[in-house]
């Protein structure tokens, strides 16, 4: 019963224990037939691709302005920490911090963690410090809100597009493929892969310690 995970369904609160899930196959709750975890055919080299991609995106997204604006004669463009220090100085610094902590910080963290793991999963032996590095990357997940500065910004573009002539730049269009890389990242990629191959220093407290970071997993998920 070591290898097999006790969780709680999150739609009928189900307690069950969570069988290995054969590659490619998915589990689902008895009672209410909600998924509960699945385990992709390619959960290293797929969710790898797609982070050094976002990776990739990332650098573009905050290195190139993501519109310029032209007004009465006058030209403006920013980039998302450019945003971020304007709202700084015309006296909202808590909306500053939490766009520059939402928008690079916690995203640049993710996929740097997310890259540590991905790499550190196709070595023979995983090191211990894979598993703590995962754990640090799916609490950063959440705060990754993309989607919602993206809708932000549109809804700013619609009130402004009758007075500004608005021109995206790359920025803008980098921002909106990792809108789409995030998600397809948690799609692909499996934890329990990673926690599996993670080399323990105490093989007899291994199981209880992995079945506990597989259910606050599932719970984030």
């Amino acid at each position: 019963m070591s290898d097999v995970t006790l969780i709680a369904c999150e739609d009928c609160d189900l307690l069950q224990r969570l069988p290995p899930i054969p590659v490619g196959g998915k589990a689902r709750c008895p009672r209410c037939g909600l998924i509960l975890a699945t385990r992709p055919s390619d959960s290293i080299d797929r969710p790898l691709a797609l982070t050094v991609t976002a990776a990739i995106l990332f650098v573009i997204a905050n290195v190139e302005p993501m519109m310029s604006l032209t007004a009465v004669g006058r030209h403006a463009s920013t980039t998302i920490l450019g945003g971020a220090y304007q709202m700084w100085m015309q006296g909202e610094p808590i909306t500053g911090t939490i766009v520059a902590f939402c928008a690079v910080i916690a995203p640049g963290f993710f996929i740097l963690f997310m890259l540590a793991v991905l790499l550190a999963a196709k070595r023979l032996r995983v090191p211990q410090w894979a598993g703590e590095t995962l754990r640090w990357g799916l609490h950063m997940q959440p705060w990754a809100m993309y989607e919602v500065m993206l809708l932000g910004i549109l809804v700013a573009l619609i009130k402004i597009a009758e007075l500004a002539a608005v021109d995206p730049g790359a920025g803008m269009f980098a921002l909106g493929g990792l809108v789409v890389l995030f998600p397809a990242i948690a799609v692909t990629f499996d934890p329990r892969e990673v926690w599996n191959r993670v080399e323990w220093a105490d093989d007899e407290a291994a199981p209880a310690f992995r079945d506990q970071l597989s259910t606050r997993t599932e719970a984030t998920r």
